[in-house]
């Protein structure tokens, strides 16, 4: 069984991937363009952060400054495809790439340190002292963070251009022969996306007091594992039930991680935790057809 902050902590990183899981449901089910950038926009929020806190920024304003870049590296991807009509899965991969060596300029090495420097959670730790115990802090900051995102994105989705960009990613020919401008959608929609993957990457890395080039890697597994998932648990009939989905299915996928890691009987070490992502993503893929499967079967009996 999880001790009590073991859960808690894996709730906090469910949490701050769940706004991973948002950027990816806004450019996968969206926008029908599989984005890899994530990879690379995750880091690269952390370093933009890290190095910007390390200089005496406000942390808030460091963070919204890894918004800012995790917006133009998506950018940068869409214009590779939209303008030069490079494949969307190619496009992606190259700025994934090139983020790798601009990550590292950032940081000018492969990882800073934030141990001892004010984060977005230095003031909350001091205000909250005799209110709550110190492990439930961040959750409670990005639990509000996550809502907002939420909030934000199922109104612009109601908005006149959500509603022009769903359209994009439904039927672009339909969408453009209605005067919508397809291609500034697909760059505006892949912005907000890796934006989203940037300030997760900013929160994460405050959060564990380190920035790493490393740490995106598998970001996007991880993103993909917690929308399947929470689409196989809640069915994502409207985009409110979808974002709800995003977050739901990004909690439960850490909380099996833990549980699965922690489980002695089991077995499981940290370096095995790639094979239990595969193991978990599988089993989204699969049970939501099983089960319909299932239903059918007893329907005609």
């Amino acid at each position: 069984m999880l001790s009590e902050i073991a859960f808690w902590g894996a709730v906090e990183t469910g949490l701050v991937y769940g706004l991973v899981a948002f950027g990816i449901y806004l450019s996968f089910r969206i926008l029908h363009f599989p984005d890899l950038t994530v990879d690379g926009s995750f880091p690269l929020g952390a370093a933009v952060a890290a190095i910007l806190i390390l200089n005496g920024f406000n942390p808030w304003i460091a963070t919204g400054a890894a918004v800012v870049a995790g917006m133009a590296a998506g950018a940068v991807t869409a214009i590779l495809n939209v303008k030069l009509n490079i494949l969307h899965l190619l496009a992606s991969i190259l700025t994934m790439i090139a983020l790798y060596s601009i990550n590292l300029r950032i940081m000018g090495q492969p990882n800073v340190a934030l141990l001892r420097e004010d984060t977005v959670l230095t003031f909350w730790y001091e205000r909250t002292a005799d209110l709550l115990p110190y492990y439930l802090v961040p959750v409670v900051l990005f639990f509000v963070v996550t809502l907002v995102v939420l909030i934000f994105l199922w109104r612009f989705m109601q908005s006149e251009a959500g509603l022009a960009m769903r359209a994009t990613g439904t039927n672009p020919r339909m969408a453009r022969a209605q005067g919508i401008a397809t291609g500034g959608m697909v760059i505006l929609g892949i912005a907000l996306s890796n934006g989203l993957v940037g300030l997760a990457g900013a929160l994460f890395a405050q959060s564990q007091g380190a920035a790493d080039v490393t740490m995106g890697v598998g970001v996007i597994v991880i993103g993909l594992a917690s929308l399947i998932g929470g689409e196989a648990v809640l069915s994502p009939r409207t985009v409110l039930r979808a974002l709800i989905a995003c977050l739901v299915g990004s909690i439960l996928y850490r909380l099996a991680i833990a549980l699965a890691l922690n489980a002695d009987f089991i077995g499981l070490k940290a370096q095995d935790l790639n094979l239990v992502t595969a193991v978990l993503v599988t089993l989204a893929i699969v049970l939501p057809g099983a089960r319909n499967s299932i239903k059918s079967y007893f329907s005609r009996g």
